[in-house]
This record gives C-alpha cells, sequence and structure tokens, in this order.
C-alpha cells in the first residue's frame, strides 16, 4: 500500500492533489504543530491586480506551539474569500458551472470553529470534483508516538504501509534509512513538468489553488495534473 501523511492546508495548489492522487491512503497529519506564514490557513489566487493571498484569519496570540487541529478561527472570514475567487473567476470559463459548488463549500466552511474542520472541507469536496479515489483518514487514526521521521515510519506501520510518498520539501529533516531498514520504500515527488491551461491576469503562474485550474478548465482539470 501506498502511503502519504502531510499537515492539511488551504485550498491546496495542483500538486499536492497529484501527491495524495498518486497514494492510496492520506493520512491527514494535522497535530503537528501549526506554523504561522505556511499554507494550512492560507493560499494564492490569481487577479487583474496580480498574485492576491486568501488568508483564513486564526488565532495564535500565546499559542504558539499548538498543533493544527487545535487552531480557532478568530472571525468570520469565509464571504470576504468568495467574494475575491468571484471577482477573479467570474470570466473564467467554468465559474458558472462550479461557483454553487464551491460556494456551498464556503458557506459550511463559514459556520466551523477550526481550521482543520475548514480544511476538510476543501479538501474532500476536491478531491470529488477530481475524481481522485484515495482513501482519506486523520492521524488520529493511528494513535502512535515519536517526533518527525520516528512519528512517521510508526503511522506507517501502523497503517500496514509498504511505500510512503513525500514531498521534496521533507528532504531537509528525512531521515530515509529509517524507513529503509523497515521495509518500507520511500518516494520523492516532483513537481515538475506540469502542463499549462488556458489563465487571466498575464503570464502563466502554477503555484496558485487548485481553484484556478477548476474554475479554468473544469472537467479536464484532472488530466492537467499529469507531468511530462
Amino acid at each position: 500500500m501506498r502511503i502519504c501523511i502531510i499537515q492539511s492546508c488551504y485550498v491546496p495548489w495542483k500538486g499536492f492533489f497529484d501527491l495524495i492522487g498518486r497514494c492510496d491512503e492520506y493520512v491527514v497529519f494535522d497535530s503537528a504543530q501549526y506554523v504561522k506564514r505556511h499554507w494550512h490557513n492560507r493560499n494564492r489566487i490569481k487577479t487583474a491586480h496580480g498574485i492576491e493571498w486568501l488568508t483564513i484569519p486564526v488565532v495564535t496570540k500565546g499559542r504558539f506551539e499548538q498543533p493544527i487541529d487545535q487552531v480557532e478561527i478568530e472571525k468570520p472570514w469565509a464571504d470576504k474569500h468568495w467574494r475575491a475567487l468571484e471577482l477573479a473567476y467570474r470570466r473564467a470559463p467554468f465559474f458558472e458551472q462550479l461557483a454553487p459548488t464551491v460556494k456551498a463549500w464556503y458557506e459550511s466552511a463559514d459556520k466551523q470553529s477550526r481550521l482543520t474542520d475548514v480544511n476538510a472541507i476543501f479538501l474532500h469536496g476536491i478531491t470529488g470534483l477530481l475524481g481522485l479515489k484515495t482513501r482519506i483518514v486523520r492521524d488520529s487514526t493511528y494513535p502512535t508516538q515519536g517526533v518527525k521521521t520516528e512519528r512517521l515510519l510508526a503511522i506507517c506501520r501502523t497503517a500496514v504501509a509498504d511505500r510512503y510518498v513525500s514531498g521534496p520539501s521533507a528532504r531537509a529533516y528525512f531521515d530515509e534509512s529509517m524507513f529503509t531498514s523497515a521495509g518500507i520504500t520511500t518516494e520523492w515527488m516532483s513537481y515538475e513538468g506540469y502542463p499549462e491551461y488556458p489563465q487571466f491576469h498575464g503570464g502563466f503562474e502554477h503555484a496558485v489553488t487548485v481553484l484556478d485550474l477548476l474554475f479554468n478548465t473544469g472537467l479536464e482539470a484532472p488530466r492537467y495534473l499529469n507531468r511530462s
């Protein structure tokens, strides 16, 4: 079984869904520490005025070591984000078709008090639109001990996985030899070679939310997750 273990992100970019779509199971690693100015609570869209950040306001004062699954929403945000998306993408070919679905996600997310539950709404909704069949579970499904590589390995063992897929940024701290000794093959993800698709507002930009891809390509979106 191929598994990935990644912290949740807010409306992630297409590479995130490419990675989890290559796995049999995705473990949402939200017992990990929340990091400010990360992708946990924010992402980027293309607008007529350039790249714009959509950031969910969260409570961090005095909570510097809180795990992602305990991070609370600070104030209303969902309507502002939806209006920004509507302004940026209303002329996109598939915006009108997908708008009721995506707007409903925002209406549901607006009722949540924790960031992890907000991210889960978009995660499940987007994987459904992309047709991904990956099983998604929270890391609480596998109550294990340890930190960094040790914790990841414990989850893989408990899940009876024999292959572990990781993004390239984890190389900085990941001890691959521990996995090799345990008989688990590590597969490193590459984000090179994604095809471009029609985008509004200037030159092409890969590093934006996958909603950009969906609004611009509709049901064709999955084929743009295939790298050359």
